[in-house]
């Protein structure tokens, strides 16, 4: 390669791969340290070695909507500021018996090499289950939407069964929104300002990033969807342990715990 090509080159992709490494790390303080606004988050970036600027620090908090809650431990992700309906928090009141009674959603952001995918997840609450997943490049309805049409592929619909998921665009688009209505799904969505009303969701989404997203480089996203799709429906659902579970694994639990009330989930 000629001097000229490599420098052409690296100008092309190490600026974007140095940007996404910094947005990633940035993401990983901000819930760590969420009471910390840009100026102690530019400071501990620069103790970890980083060339950062406080400005940059404000755009790219503004970019991935990573909000400030002095109060509690919490970092608000979620796009919430739209002029769709939003839902009662149904959830609250319902203990579940048997599969197909609650679903809980929630979605996340994975870092691959160059860019950022958007991940979404449905659960059933009582076999902490993985019942519908969509991994994809963008951030809008389309991407739940993916999720939920998995999810009623692989289940019956029993009536009462009820949606719950945060008050976040994607979730209250009509398009969403219809489908499960069409289905006749009830719809419950958390309430203002109180992210653990999803703390079953939030919870799931740490262990899929301790468990598998932060343990691996994605090389694009069709790596990202094997690798991730691989840990959900095999390793996550059918052989990792539960303690809410009695130590059984989702799938085990579903089996022997009652009478199966929906179709298997299929790897």
């Amino acid at each position: 390669m000629s001097r000229a090509g490599y420098y052409r080159a690296w100008e092309e992709s190490e600026p974007r791969q140095n940007e996404i490494a910094l947005r990633d790390r940035l993401q990983q303080l901000s819930l760590a340290y969420p009471q910390n606004g840009s100026r102690r988050l530019t400071a501990l970036l620069r103790i970890e070695g980083w060339v950062v600027n406080r400005k940059r620090v404000q755009r790219l908090m503004r970019e991935d909507n990573l909000l400030v809650l002095r109060k509690r431990r919490y970092v608000a992700t979620t796009d919430s500021r739209h002029t769709y309906a939003v839902y009662p928090n149904l959830a609250r009141d319902i203990q579940p018996s048997g599969a197909n009674q609650l679903w809980v959603a929630d979605l996340t952001y994975i870092r691959l090499r160059e860019a950022f995918v958007y991940l979404a997840v449905i659960l059933d609450a009582w076999s902490r289950s993985v019942v519908g997943w969509a991994l994809v490049e963008t951030l809008q309805a389309e991407l739940t939407l993916a999720a939920l049409d998995r999810a009623l592929q692989a289940r019956a619909i029993p009536p009462g069964l009820v949606h719950h998921s945060d008050r976040g665009v994607q979730y209250c688009a009509h398009i969403y929104v219809e489908r499960l209505r069409n289905v006749g799904i009830g719809i419950s969505m958390s309430r203002a300002g109180n992210p653990y009303d999803n703390a079953l969701a939030e919870s799931f989404m740490r262990t899929l990033k301790c468990e598998e997203v932060y343990l691996h480089q994605y090389r694009d996203l069709t790596d990202a969807q094997l690798q991730i799709g691989r840990f959900l429906e095999d390793y996550y659902n059918r052989r990792r342990l539960h303690s809410s579970l009695g130590y059984q694994t989702p799938a085990s639990f579903e089996a022997t715990a009652t009478p199966e009330t929906g179709k298997e989930v299929q790897p």
